[in-house]
Parts: C-alpha cells; structure tokens; sequence
C-alpha cells in the first residue's frame, strides 16, 4: 500500500503506518518495549521514559518511542529507510538509568505488597534494570489518599505515570484526580480529598503498573499463583463483558476483566469486579418445603415429587425466567412447562418486545459502531446506570467531536447531550423531523422507553425514524438472560401482566423482580435467598452463574460461553440439571443427559446460537406504520445501579456503594468552599 513508510528496526524492515508511534510500530514487529505510562486506550504522558529507543542519525541521545512518530522519522543516507534501535548499547544503559530513578524513593514492599507476581515494576526491574542501587540518602514517603471503600492506596510506591488521572479524566469522566507539585515534590492526590464518584473506578487498579493501587477487597487475601483462573462472561448487565473469575478452592476470591474490542474493550463496571461477596451470602444450599406456612428443609426427591404434583394438577401454569438464567435453563424450562400445557415469558419487566422480529429486541447496531458514531440518540434509557462500560464508549464518540441527544429522564451522564424532552412527545417531534445530520449515526433504545403500554409502537416509531435517519438501532437491555430466552420463544401472548392472571402455579427460575401475589403455588429455582425464595412454596437450590457452564447472548445479540469457575454450596445443582430430573418425575423425560446432549439441540432449534462470538448482521426492515404514542415520560427501568439482582442484593460492598451514592445524589455537588 502506497501509504505505508518502510522503517528499520533492529535490522528488520517493516512497512507501517506513518502514523503509528514507535513503540506500535516495535510491537507491530514483534518487538516488546518496556514501559510504565503508555497505555493505547488513554492519551500519550511520555512521562517515565521506560521506552527509550535508539533511532539512528538522530539526536544523539534516546528517544521516547511512545511519543514520536514513525513520519518524525528522517531517512537514513542516499534515502534509505530510517533506522530504530531497541536493543543498543545506549538504550541498554538509559533503561538502566530510568529504572534506578523509578526505584530510588520505592519502598522494599514486595514481601507484602498485593501486586506482587503480577507487577510491571518487578518485572520490568528484573528484565532491564541493574542489580544494585547507589542510593543512600532517606527515601521519601507520601500519606496514602482515602478514595473509599474499592481501592486501596499506597502512594509511597507510586511512580507518577498518571495513568489513573487520565483513565478517570478520559475514560470515567470524573475530575478528582490529578498531579500536583513539581520535581521530588510532584505526588497524584485527589481534589480536596474527595472518594472517587464513578462506578468504573475499579479500572485503575488494573492499571497500575506498580502497587500504589490495589484492590481493597481482595488486599491479603491471596496470591496470584495460589489462583486458578477462569475465563468467563459477566452477567451484571447485558453488555456481556468478558471477565476473568480468580478462585482460590471453592471461593472466589477476585475479578477481572479481559480484553474483547468489540464488547468491552478492557474495562469493566465496579459491580461487576466487586461483587463476588455476593456469592459467598445468604445462598441457597438445600431444598425446602413450606409447611404450615413456614420454608423447612426438606431432601431433593420431596422437594422434585411436590414440584411434580403441583405441575400436574395445575390448570395454568406458568414458567418465569428470570435476569442471570443461561440461555440453556430457558429452553429446557420451556421444554417443561409448555409440555404440562403452559406457558413461559422472560419480559419479567413488562416490556413490549416480539421474539418473532429478532430485530425489534436485538436491532442492528453493533456496541463497537458506538466508537464511530458521529450522532447518537438515547431514548429511555440512563446508559451511565444500566451499562457504564457502554457508557464509557458514547463519551469516547463524544471526546471524538461526536454530539449526543436524549429523550426520556434527565441523567447525570460523563458528557454534555442536548435533552429533547422526557416523553412521547419529544419523540413524535423528532420523528417528524425532514432532515437529519450527517455521518453515522446510533439510536439507543432502553426498556425504559420499551415497558409502558404502547411500547411495541414505541419500537416501531424508533425503526422507522432509524431507517429515514439512515441510523444503526442499539437495544440496551438491562438483563443478562433476555435475548437468549427471547432467541429461544419464552414468551406468551400478552406479556406477564396476561399470563400470571389465573396461573394457579407459577415456576420462578430465579426471577426475583417480579412480584407474584397471593393464591398462586410458586416454585422458586435459584441461587440466593432473594424476594423469589420468601414468596416460594418449594425451594430448588441452584448454582449461580460462576458455579455452572452456560451460554448467554448479549445486548447486541451475541452468543457467548460463560465458564464453571468453582462449585455450588452444598446441595445446589446446575440449572439444566434440575430441569432434567424435574422432566422424569413428571413422566416426560427430556431427551438430553447432559448440558452438550442439550446444547446440540438447542442449536438444531436455533441454529445461529451455535455461532459464539459472532453477531449476526440484520438488515430489519422498518414496519410500515406504526400506532399512535401514548402520553407521558419515559422512565429509567435502573433506580440503583448496585442492587439490580439477587447477587448484588446479597454483597455487603453493593449495599454499602449504594448508600455511599444515595447519600452523594442526597446532598448534591459540593463547592469547594465546602
């Protein structure tokens, strides 16, 4: 390609980018380069000096491969390509130098310090720098910074490569955090000594290439190596982040996420890296019965006999699935229920989706067009709430000279939209509109715009205003399992409200937000003791979603495996696994042994499951009309970011965040008088 530079590095020639900085230009060629501020997701600092390259007929000195360019770059002799050096004599003893700098004011904390096996300055010191130090005047120490009950601080270790001000500036949108001082006197510090108020904060811990910023949960507790490490999918939300579950025996003891560009990117929400307490409490670990009006303990084979009984003598019944099941659990529970003459629905939350038009509850944006897009409408939805890594995308399509517009409740956003109105009638407006700005543009719908009474014309008005604005259409759900069920039709006709009128028994697969009142024999399915277990009549202990391999499809319709990271608490079985034994007592026995027995025909019925981590491409056609709106404003379906489901309800860390932001929203911005 004719826009290509050809480079020397290390006596390889390479075409890049001319774009490209030294160090991607290395990395392009296999060559790793030491450093401790660059990160390629936040601005260049060019501040640690870590990465100094030698580039031949320059200034005879290093130069910081992070900051320059490949079209800095002069050609060498008779215009030959110019020439890097990463490896020289001269790079060798400023690396050298660099580290004993870095290291001059690092306290010996290595024995107890939480980063260490897994630390860039331990690492990166054993690898580049010298074995001995020539420092003998007092090291300087600095007083750690409170910024609350996630990350713990230990700023003596600190190096000043302010990635977390730039991660909190760029990324989070906050502005309490910074560097202050000049030389020896330079320290990060938080503005007036305030708790950091973003609900991405967490992210800094990852990166922190040393450890002045740790995880304070999980601080002595463990160490790298005594972890075993699960690859899996994140069930907070419905972005479907890929996470990482640390386990130590039968306990998870962290998380963290990996990398994945087109979900993600490398960040994950503070609920979703800080909720594992939440696994460890009030779990469901053995059946129960309710007699006399009270939950007594009761052995697997009465518990399955009275769910059986109940199943068969009922004249209506209905199967809930609730916000964490695996796409499998879904399809075996309407297996079951639908085979006693029943019914199941997912829309616990009341919203108007048609499982028939995978288009109207997937759309036909991809979360990755976000990064592009020029225009972006939100409607219904508090992105900020309901999935902060999402969020953390729009602002970057906003930092990219991108606008934003919304329509629906006013929120506290990480950027500046114009608000059009907060109901219908800014919709009809908009709608109504001839001419529409240019450049990609992503309209997304929330199901707080999704669950009045008209939300199915709400849909509708929002594909056809799609389709005349030339924009890509993004549902934003705000429950893990609800494309998979609605992928495999667990629906009725008529949503919840129709279908739990005269059910006279009602199985719960661990849909905790729905209210079931009185008359109806219910039988709860799931992993903690929640709003659904208090209001059962039998009790079936199941294992949560790091506790069992499962399938979810995510917000933009994408499959993906979450993995088995350890084992339910004591008599807790695998969700597909009480189906099936549930499917014998009644007589008809499901067709599957085993959860691949059950996947092979989950993906006989529903073919583009079986296509992980691959989004299907849909061109949905806009309906021809679309019925008259309703009156009124579109409410936020989230009102507490940390206590959506049973296992954040169940964490003492959720609880205590959720009082620390009731408490913020109660009192307001402070001044800095204050």
């Amino acid at each position: 390609m004719s826009d290509l530079r050809k480079i020397i590095i290390d006596d390889a020639e390479i075409e890049v980018d001319p774009a490209m900085t030294l160090i991607q230009a290395c990395e392009q060629a296999g060559i790793e380069i030491p450093r401790f501020c660059y990160h390629e997701r936040l601005s260049i600092a060019g501040n640690c000096r870590m990465c100094l390259v030698e580039v031949v007929g320059g200034p005879p000195k290093p130069a910081a491969s992070c900051a320059m360019q490949v079209r800095d770059l002069r050609p060498g002799k008779d215009g030959a390509p110019p020439q890097v050096k990463t490896n020289s004599p001269m790079v060798k003893k400023a690396r050298e130098g660099v580290m004993e700098f870095l290291l001059i004011n690092h306290p010996l904390d290595c024995p107890i310090c939480d980063q260490g096996g897994e630390c860039d300055l331990q690492d990166q010191a054993m690898a580049y720098g010298v074995d001995f130090s020539r420092y003998r005047e007092p090291k300087r120490a600095t007083e750690d910074l409170n910024l609350g009950p996630l990350v713990e601080t230990h700023m003596t270790r600190c190096i000043s490569c302010t990635r977390c001000v730039r991660f909190t500036t760029e990324v989070a949108g906050i502005t309490q955090m910074g560097q202050t001082g000049r030389g020896e006197d330079a320290e990060i510090t938080s503005y007036l000594g305030e708790t950091l108020g973003s609900n991405l904060q967490g992210n800094i811990i990852d990166l922190c290439p040393v450890g002045a910023l740790v995880s304070k949960p999980y601080a002595f507790t463990a160490r790298p190596w005594e972890l075993t490490k699960t690859e899996t999918i994140d069930v907070m939300d419905a972005l479907g982040s890929n996470i990482r579950v640390d386990t130590k025996g039968r306990e998870v003891m962290r998380i963290l996420p990996r990398n994945n560009d087109w979900i993600n990117e490398e960040w994950i929400s503070d609920k979703t890296r800080f909720v594992f307490d939440g696994l460890r409490r009030q779990r469901l670990d053995r059946p129960y019965l309710r007699q006399d009006g009270k939950l007594r303990p009761a052995t697997w084979p009465e518990a399955l006999a009275a769910v059986a009984g109940a199943l068969k003598d009922a004249k209506k019944a209905l199967g809930l699935v609730g916000d964490l099941a695996p796409v499998e659990a879904a399809f075996s529970l309407k297996q079951l229920i639908e085979g006693q003459g029943g019914t199941v629905e997912c829309r616990t939350d009341g919203a108007k989706l048609d499982a028939a038009d995978r288009g109207t509850y997937v759309g036909t944006a991809a979360i990755e067009d976000l990064d592009t897009a020029r225009n972006i409408l939100l409607v219904g939805t508090n992105p900020a709430a309901e999935a902060p890594v999402l969020n953390a995308r729009i602002r970057k399509a906003w930092l990219a000279g991108g606008s934003v517009s919304a329509i629906g409740e006013a929120a506290e956003l990480t950027y500046d939209y114009e608000h059009l109105g907060p109901d219908r009638a800014a919709l009809t407006d908009l709608a109504g509109r001839d001419s529409f700005p240019e450049g990609p543009s992503v309209i997304v719908v929330g199901q707080g715009a999704l669950q009045g009474e008209d939300g199915a014309d709400v849909m509708a008005s929002l594909r056809q205003l799609a389709a005349k604005a030339e924009a890509g259409l993004l549902v934003l759900h705000t429950a893990a399992s609800r494309v998979g069920a609605l992928d495999v039709g667990a629906v009725s006709e008529g949503g919840v409200t129709a279908a739990m009128d005269g059910a006279d028994v009602i199985y719960s697969l661990g849909a905790d937000e729905v209210e079931i009142a009185e008359g109806p024999f219910v039988i709860y399915q799931g992993s903690h003791g929640d709003r659904g277990a208090h209001r059962a009549d039998v009790i079936l202990p199941s294992a949560a979603w790091t506790e069992e391999n499962g399938l979810f499809v995510n917000t933009e319709g994408r499959p993906q495996l979450a993995f088995r990271a350890g084992f339910a608490p004591g008599e807790a079985k695998e969700n597909w696994a009480i189906l099936r034994a549930l499917s014998a007592e009644l007589g008809s026995v499901q067709p599957w042994d085993s959860l691949a027995q059950l996947r092979q025909r989950l993906v006989s019925a529903h073919a583009h499951l079986k296509r992980i981590d691959e989004r299907a491409e849909l061109e949905s056609d806009a309906p021809a009309t679309a019925g008259k709106l309703g009156s009124g404003a579109f409410a936020s379906p989230v009102r507490d970011f940390y206590l959506t489901n049973p296992v954040a309800r169940a964490s003492a860390l959720m609880a205590e965040l959720s009082a620390a932001a009731k408490e913020r929203a109660g009192n307001g911005e402070r001044l800095a008088a204050e």
